[in-house]
């Protein structure tokens, strides 16, 4: 049966030679009105023909390796912008610019989840995540050049494009990581596992860098562009990486797999709706070309949408991702109460601390701990046990411990009661490690508690959750604020033998 007023048409063919080539035509028509009206009952036969394809093998854990490096992709950017703090402390003198950086890239940053998931159905995944990159290296390389290397804006005006570069920063960065969580969740387990551990491994790959840049370079300036440089260019890598692996036949075997799955769903769904409009028809043809046996042609009909029909494909979006969040509840309030403990204190009260003895490099020296032991958690996270989603969520409940010990360590501000630089360091490797563990497992372990056509979904909702305890944190951050400027107003900063203390005037 052919309809005569078709409008569009989709065609996906089975390229493998020795198997059913299958042809699927999806034709959107208008059905007479008597069949709308449920006068007449239209014939509706659906058929698929299963392809008994081996599943491809990740040889030499390469596709591994490359979405490990797309998680450092999407948090590599911002972790740049925050962990040069001696630079931003220097060139903006007595401001809350750490915090000011959080705080905008997680409100951004939420509004940016939101919108994607709108977008989950009417954008492709790799358009997503390409226009992700695209927005985060943009900042990166004009903050590099036009602001650090050639100075064309006085503090002000600096300090106003570093917040703007961090807002579009954040909304590029957070369109695809909850798109790659949605990606990897199409995958097996342990590419959800391999993406957060390359989150941290950002971190470890920043604060290596800046320690390295500030060893090796005297001249601030100098530094701090090689270390911007650097940074650009392991983003660049993880893009074309990105565009590389997207190819791979282990790739595209998971992700159409799972697309061929929800689309069994929405077929069979559509045959049990009552007057829905939708006609489906299937005609058995022979495609050769090699092919053994006869192909499938299957195709459907739909009525064109109008103004009620749109609305209820909103309410039906809100529903799916509802009947989600029943099924991964106690995992989503997990990863959101870890990471509402962490953003509390990182970066803004950790990248405030100071000591006599230390001056500036405790900062660094604390948030290059957290990094390595959140990368040691998110490693520690791929150990085969399963967590019930209960227990997780008390775990991270337990977290809560760390904010009277991180005040502890600045209050009272003459002399604080964990004043030794020990506390930190040890507090930020504890904090680190958790919030590594705690901050993955939900995540991977969430994804195989819905069918498989769900989970793109249940990544992207987990993020929803994920970047809601991050915001929350980030403000709760803010009170930490005044204990560390009134202990900043009492400390004389002070650095090794190695270095002395200076503000950073622009142009010298």
């Amino acid at each position: 049966v052919i309809f005569p007023d078709m409008y569009s048409e989709e065609w996906s063919r089975n390229r493998q030679g020795r198997e059913k080539s299958v042809i699927t035509n999806f034709s959107f028509s208008q059905l007479p009105d008597e069949e709308k009206m449920g006068r007449i009952k239209p014939h509706t036969h659906v058929l698929f023909s299963d392809s008994e394809e081996s599943i491809p093998d990740d040889r030499y854990h390469g596709i591994y390796f490359a979405m490990l490096l797309a998680g450092v992709g999407f948090l590599l950017p911002y972790n740049s912008f925050i962990t040069d703090v001696d630079y931003l402390h220097r060139k903006f003198i007595g401001t809350s610019i750490v915090f000011d950086m959080s705080l905008t890239y997680i409100l951004v940053a939420l509004s940016a989840v939101i919108v994607n998931n709108a977008l989950v159905e009417r954008l492709s995944l790799n358009t997503r995540i390409c226009v992700g990159y695209l927005f985060a290296l943009g900042p990166l390389v004009f903050v590099s050049v036009f602001d650090v290397w050639l100075e064309l804006f006085d503090t002000q005006q600096s300090y106003a494009l570093t917040l703007a570069a961090i807002a579009i920063v954040a909304f590029g960065c957070t369109v695809q990581q909850s798109s790659f969580y949605g990606y990897t969740g199409m995958l097996p387990k342990r590419y959800t596992q391999g993406v957060m551990t390359g989150e941290s491994t950002a971190g470890v790959i920043v604060s290596l860098s800046r320690i390295f840049t500030k060893l090796l370079v005297e001249d601030e300036k100098s530094n701090t562009i090689i270390f911007f440089l650097f940074s650009v260019s392991i983003e660049t890598l993880c893009f074309l990486l990105h565009v590389v692996v997207r190819r791979t036949h282990f790739v595209r075997y998971h992700t159409d797999r799972a697309r061929h799955s929800w689309l069994k769903v929405q077929i069979n769904n559509v045959t049990t709706k009552k007057h829905s409009g939708y006609q489906i028809h299937y005609d058995s043809i022979n495609l050769g070309n090699g092919s053994h046996g006869d192909g499938i042609y299957v195709r459907f009909g739909v009525l064109k949408p109008d103004t009620k029909r749109s609305w209820m494909s909103v309410k039906e979006l809100l529903g799916q991702r509802c009947a989600v969040a029943r099924e991964i509840w106690p995992y989503m309030l997990s990863i959101l109460v870890t990471y509402f403990i962490t953003l509390c204190l990182f970066p803004g009260l950790e990248s405030e601390l100071h000591n006599d003895t230390l001056g500036e490099w405790l900062p660094i020296l604390t948030m290059a701990l957290f990094n390595m032991a959140d990368f040691v958690g998110k490693i520690l996270a791929a150990c085969p046990y399963e967590w019930g989603g209960v227990q997780l969520l008390v775990c991270s409940c337990l977290r809560v411990l760390f904010l009277p010990l991180f005040v502890m360590c600045v209050l009272p501000v003459q002399r604080p009661l964990l004043a030794h630089p020990a506390w930190p360091c040890g507090l930020s490797l504890m904090l680190g490690i958790s919030n590594g563990y705690l901050g993955s497992v939900p995540m991977i372990q969430a994804a195989g508690k819905v069918p498989l056509q769900q989970r793109e979904v249940a990544g992207n909702t987990m993020t929803v959750s994920y970047m809601a305890g991050l915001m929350l944190g980030s403000a709760v951050s803010y009170s930490t604020y005044s204990l560390t400027s009134q202990a900043q107003s009492t400390h004389t900063l002070k650095l090794n033998n190695t270095l002395t203390v200076q503000s950073y005037v622009p142009g010298h």
